[in-house]
């Protein structure tokens, strides 16, 4: 089976500015009280749940999964570019790191006590998304929880340079009750939403409100 093009595209871009993207983001949760507060309520779920293990997907460079290990999460990540994965390895070498695409999981049916998709389903086309959230729901034990970031807003974003390399990437932004909805087709039932306005100044300033959803994959 022919690899979508928008998979290619954000591999290869993100193996390009691996080493740029840690430079500048790795220390960006220390500027960040609200998704350091839903990522410590994420943790205290999933550890409650003691359902298996916790997956980071789309974890880049693997500064959520540190966080969240810090937390006492046993969790893992799995990016689709080499380059982050090899990046992340060689900062948290105590950490499990795997190459993989959130299309196509190399994970067991319900083998999961939670996922987090932070700022990774961006890049997701809005016609696939409905296939990457059932592919959530099957890692999923009942029980099990999923936490979602992503930018809101109704136009996507393209960038063609990136920390000064030539990338091709197209940032989908959402609205939260559409994704909620779409987890409600997947099977999986909406816990929380949270819409953050944008930092306008600090070391971060962004261009859109920010969103986080969490659901829950039924016990029955």
């Amino acid at each position: 089976m022919t690899e979508p093009g928008f998979l290619r595209d954000t591999r290869a871009s993100y193996d390009t500015m691996a080493t740029g993207y840690a430079e500048r983001f790795g220390d960006e949760l220390a500027a960040k009280p609200v998704e350091r507060a839903m990522l410590a309520g994420f943790a205290e779920l999933v550890r409650a749940a003691d359902l298996g293990p916790v997956a980071d997907i789309g974890c880049g460079t693997g500064r959520v999964t540190a966080h969240l290990s810090g937390l006492e999460v046993p969790v893992f990540g799995v990016d689709l570019s080499p380059g982050m994965v090899e990046v992340a390895r060689r900062t948290h070498p105590d950490l499990r790191f795997e190459v993989g695409s959130m299309l196509d999981l190399d994970l067991p049916d319900g083998s999961l006590s939670g996922l987090i998709a932070w700022y990774s389903i961006i890049h997701i086309p809005e016609e696939r998304l409905p296939e990457v959230f059932a592919e959530f729901r099957r890692v999923l034990a009942p029980g099990g929880h999923l936490l979602l970031a992503f930018q809101v807003g109704e136009e996507p974003l393209h960038l063609a340079e990136a920390f000064g390399n030539a990338v091709s990437l197209d940032f989908h932004r959402r609205q939260p009750d559409h994704v909620a909805e779409l987890l409600g087709q997947a099977g999986l039932t909406l816990r929380a939403r949270l819409r953050r306005e944008r930092d306008e100044d600090g070391e971060f300033p962004e261009r859109t409100p920010q969103a986080f959803v969490l659901a829950r994959k039924p016990v029955k």
